[in-house]
């Protein structure tokens, strides 16, 4: 499966970034230490001020009152709100040692990406932004800082995902897993976590508070205001939503209980590997695909920007093998002696056939508006420059094909998000972590 596709991107939700996010929480936090502020967090070398806590606590009560969740009492909400921000403080520091860099053209495609999706031109939000006293400095760091964290997860948990066709041909002879391949659930969550070689009285603990929450739930209590004061998933923040998920995606301790539930239901306690979940089934769908799709068969060379390789240099390479290949050499030799996608270099860069929305909309908006043999201009995706080729076009019936990508997708989904709650946990238990602030220890 090619880097690029959208079945290999881990997206932005695992880091919780703000690019799909409304211009409500454009609010970003400052970051200069003044010689008043106190430090709160000590994070390894770092540390986290009470000025960027106050901060992202009033933006995320805002975003909260937006999303119509009431916001817990401030304590708690500061407690989840310092866990969130040294997670990603330690994941910062982990991609500055891993020398990950994101350009100033990678943060100008994201503010335009933001300002798209609140139907507004770049300087149209950027107005909006300035009127409402914001810091455009400020925010474009945030940007900075958030596809960082997405260029570390891609990198982390994304590409070291394998899924192998012999565990997809057991997915499929599966009978409950491929009746339920086209089912989707909408669920909240609720995670009280456990340690790793936690004490028999420290599970008991978690245990017990997670019953006390479930009592609480059962009586009427607000889930998604649970959420926020109690649960320790990356979710929490959102009031435990999760989004809509395939049935694939979701471990069996999930689908068990989500079988015995209807919609607004709550789950009994789970017991998991990593703690105890309550989940709540908020809505339930069955998907009909349709069987014939227009497929297009491309080859590529990606080159992926560094320290080494400045994006504007990547272009003006891509800009040189296109000249070349349309003075007739071969771009197969081309790609296998330049491309940074090694799996389909091997093959000349050749991509195979592609569904429509399996690749990056990026990618596929470009490769869809080339003719058979014509090349495109740079493109640019999450994942570098692309010089892009069209071999051919045809329609087929994609049945079994879709099963096959349904099935290897949904397992690749299941295994990174189990992946990442290992990697963020052991991040988080190798740290140096201490808190200053009294009302959260």
């Amino acid at each position: 499966m090619p880097i690029f596709s959208k079945s290999a991107a881990l997206g932005l939700a695992l880091a919780g970034l703000l690019l799909a996010s409304p211009f409500y929480v454009m609010a970003a936090p400052q970051r200069t230490i003044i010689d008043i502020d106190r430090i709160v967090v000590i994070v390894n070398d770092d540390v986290i001020t009470h000025s960027e806590l106050a901060q992202r606590l009033q933006q995320t009560k805002k975003q909260l009152e937006l999303e119509n969740i009431s916001a817990p009492p401030d304590p708690a909400l500061k407690k989840q709100l310092l866990e969130r921000m040294v997670l990603e403080r330690l994941q910062l520091q982990l991609a500055t040692q891993t020398g990950i860099r994101v350009s100033e053209p990678d943060v100008d495609r994201a503010f335009e990406t933001v300002a798209r999706r609140n139907n507004l031109g770049p300087d149209e939000f950027r107005r909006a932004m300035e009127q409402k006293g914001m810091d455009i400095g400020a925010y474009r760091n945030q940007l900075r800082e958030q596809l960082t964290i997405q260029q570390l997860l891609e990198r982390e948990i994304n590409n070291r995902i394998n899924v192998t066709d012999t565990e997809v041909a057991n997915f499929l002879d599966n009978p409950q897993s491929r009746a339920g391949m086209g089912e989707s659930y909408l669920l909240s969550h609720i995670l009280i976590g456990i340690p790793e070689s936690a004490s028999p009285e420290a599970i008991q603990e978690a245990r017990r508070r997670a019953e006390e929450v479930h009592r609480k739930l059962l009586q009427g209590a607000n889930f998604e205001q649970a959420a926020v004061s109690h649960s320790q998933g990356a979710d929490a923040l959102k009031g435990g939503s999760l989004g809509w998920k395939k049935a694939g995606e979701l471990p069996e301790l999930f689908l068990g209980a989500l079988k015995n539930l209807n919609r607004g239901e709550i789950s009994d306690v789970l017991r998991g590997p990593n703690g105890f979940h309550i989940l709540k089934l908020n809505e339930k769908r069955g998907d009909t695909p349709s069987e014939a799709v227009t497929q297009t068969h491309a080859r590529h060379i990606l080159l992926r920007p560094s320290e080494i390789l400045s994006a504007e240099d990547a272009r003006h390479k891509l800009l040189a093998l296109r000249e070349r290949i349309e003075n007739g050499e071969d771009f197969a030799a081309l790609a296998r002696a330049n491309s940074d996608d090694t799996a389909s270099a091997a093959n000349g860069g050749d991509l195979g056939w592609s569904n429509p929305g399996q690749m990056v909309p990026e990618f596929e908006k470009a490769m869809d508006a080339l003719k058979p043999n014509q090349l495109s201009q740079p493109v640019r995706t999450p994942f570098g420059l692309h010089l892009i080729q069209v071999l051919a076009r045809r329609s087929h019936d994609v049945t079994q094909e879709r099963e096959l990508a349904a099935a290897r997708s949904q397992i690749h989904s299941r295994k990174a998000d189990e992946r990442y709650e290992q990697w963020a946990r052991q991040l988080r238990n190798e740290a140096f972590v201490e808190y200053l602030l009294e009302e959260v220890n």
